[in-house]
């Protein structure tokens, strides 16, 4: 775990005078966990929402039924309604979201263990998102989706 990670975050949103929120699912809420490790962090961090069934993304998190139908759960499409529906919910400047397959199962051709998308957006509406493919384990995937969610945070909110 990258712990110098989310102090940066934590520091770049504190001077922004911005908060945070997630929208977490094959990650299970363990970007929150990391943000809220970090002394302090209720000065930034407003919760999140784990979406880990289809049923809590649409009913939570405004993902629409076509783009489950059409695309899956794990793809850029429902990366980027994950991120727009937990900005709905929460009144934050940034929000990121987590969709993919940890493994050891679940993973297709087309879809393989590993495959990760990651949603960034802000309040001004840009959304953003960025396709990983993991190698590794279940938690390595994990810890590595989180660690991509906290650069994508602090690129977001440095380049604001």
């Amino acid at each position: 775990m990258n712990s110098d990670l989310e102090v940066q975050v934590g520091d770049a949103l504190r001077q922004r005078g911005w908060w945070v929120c997630t929208a977490e699912s094959c990650t299970g809420g363990l970007v929150l966990h990391r943000l809220t490790n970090v002394p302090g962090s209720s000065a930034y961090v407003l919760g999140g929402i784990v979406a880990y069934a289809n049923e809590i993304k649409l009913a939570l998190l405004g993902v629409q039924p076509e783009t489950l139908a059409t695309h899956g759960a794990v793809s850029a499409e429902t990366a980027a309604e994950m991120v727009r529906g937990v900005l709905a919910r929460f009144p934050a400047d940034v929000a990121v979201s987590i969709t993919g397959i940890a493994g050891p199962g679940g993973g297709t051709a087309d879809k393989p263990v590993g495959l990760t998308y990651i949603g960034v957006g802000t309040r001004a509406g840009e959304v953003r998102v960025e396709r990983y493919l993991w190698q590794g384990d279940r938690e390595q995937v994990k810890q590595q989706s989180a660690d991509a969610a906290l650069r994508l945070i602090l690129q977001t909110i440095e380049g604001a």
